[in-house]
């Protein structure tokens, strides 16, 4: 079997197979010399009990028949098609790395941003390293009232002395430390009730010391806060702290403020050279008259989704933003492609916790394995493009689990260094020369 993406969803996957007392070897296949995905790159550094999950990776790539190829991509290397010819099954387990454009006039201009680029810019990632955000700016403006929108407002809120014990990028803190940042709008195009914040993020910004939380009263009305039939308990919580929010106004006076802003559809981005404001509207009903209303900021953050990469020979669903697919197994206008599957974010789109790929990923395995007695009487390629990889092939491009475990002890003895849990590596020749023990300085 060969799983295509070493993020939480594809290990989960891994486990699943190699649990089920079939002889089997699994190949989880990753464009990056590094494992865990998200983990690695999308969960914020302030958050690190999160990353813990961590430890249950290492146990997955531990069982008997698991290999892990780091540095291979599809495409450039390998494709979909030759790994359909060299396994019985491929999973793509490729996520949701790309976000979502709002679509309004002036996003092209410099100041306006994705929030995964900026995710990926603070967490590290070799994509992002070079990126370039103004903090000189005294506000920001993030479209979009998901948790992905409150760590990117806590990133900027928190103070340097709070994030320097975190695993940050050393580029990222150095950029913070000169931020002018002193407020934060996060920004809605409906009201409370369609929040997609967990209360424990909430409580954790309305607690920010030298930061005040509230809620904008000129964007609610006295039934905003009424909670629709069918609303589960955290979401209740949600809800009901942000009525609370409301209440408090602005009743300290702090260094700093995140304003949470609802009822506001982004209808451009202005500015001579780079974002001066963002202007919205609000929404049909609202007042007798259209209102348009201006926010003041020098950055503008887009958080409103993710969607998967398309990759070739691979059946697409643009509505979704994901590989299209019935229960993990790819489509194709209806009908089911041979031998291959996905799971993960690139199955079911960016939602859920990391908790929830476990299910998912755990689904699109018991299908693999429903289906194995067609699947094991394919004919497989004389030569596997994969053949022969492995330690031997550590001067080269590929990396193995061992090569990682090199790669993770030398960010964790910089890390130490500086008091930190990890300081990563933030190029790829950098990464590969520690899978090779020749560190950088």
């Amino acid at each position: 079997m060969a799983i295509v993406g070493a993020g939480p969803s594809g290990f989960y996957a891994a486990e699943r197979l190699l649990g089920s007392a079939l002889p089997m070897r699994v190949d989880l296949l990753e464009r990056l010399p590094v494992p865990y995905g998200l983990v690695r790159y999308g969960v914020a550094p302030d958050h690190p009990k999160l990353k813990q999950v961590t430890a249950v990776f290492d146990r997955i790539a531990a069982m008997p028949g698991f290999r892990f190829v780091g540095g291979l991509e599809l495409g450039p290397d390998v494709s979909v098609d030759d790994l359909l010819a060299s396994y019985h099954a491929v999973i793509l387990a490729t996520g949701a790395p790309l976000g979502r454009h709002m679509g309004i006039p002036g996003e092209d201009l410099p100041g306006s941003h994705l929030a995964s680029d900026f995710v990926g810019w603070y967490n590290g990632h070799p994509d992002q390293k070079n990126r370039h955000f103004d903090l000189s700016g005294e506000r920001a403006v993030i479209v979009g009232q998901g948790n992905v929108s409150l760590d990117i407002a806590r990133i900027l809120l928190k103070s340097v002395d709070e994030l320097r014990r975190t695993d940050i990028a050393a580029h990222a803190l150095d950029a913070l430390a000169h931020s002018r940042v002193r407020e934060v709008h996060i920004v809605g195009r409906r009201g409370p009730a369609d929040i997609r914040f967990s209360p424990k993020e909430l409580h954790e910004i309305a607690q920010l010391p030298s930061c005040e939380a509230l809620v904008d009263v000129a964007d609610i009305r006295t039934e905003s806060f009424a909670l629709p039939a069918g609303t589960d308990a955290e979401k209740a919580a949600a809800i009901a702290m942000l009525e609370r929010l409301a209440c408090v106004g602005a009743a300290r006076e702090q260094n700093k403020r995140c304003v949470f802003r609802f009822h506001l559809e982004p209808q451009g981005i202005e500015g001579a050279a780079s974002v001066e404001r963002i202007r919205f509207g609000r929404p049909s009903g609202w007042a007798a008259e259209p209102e348009s209303v201006g926010i003041e900021c020098g950055l503008v953050f887009s958080s409103i989704g993710r969607r998967s990469c398309s990759l070739e020979g691979v059946p697409y669903d643009d509505g979704r933003g994901t590989h299209a697919n019935l229960h993990g197994r790819v489509v194709d206008g209806g009908r089911l492609v041979s031998g291959l599957y996905v799971c993960g974010w690139s199955k079911r789109g960016p939602q859920g916790t990391i908790g929830t790929n476990r299910a998912c990923s755990h689904e699109t395995a018991a299908a693999v394995l429903a289906d194995l007695p067609a699947l094991a009487h394919r004919t497989l390629a004389a030569e596997h493009p994969l053949l022969g990889i492995g330690p031997t092939h550590r001067a080269g491009k590929y990396i193995d689990f061992q090569d990682w475990v090199r790669i993770n002890a030398a960010e964790v003895a910089r890390g130490a260094r500086l008091g930190k849990p990890r300081e990563k590596f933030v190029s790829l020749e950098h990464l590969y020369a520690a899978a090779r023990e020749e560190l950088p300085c």
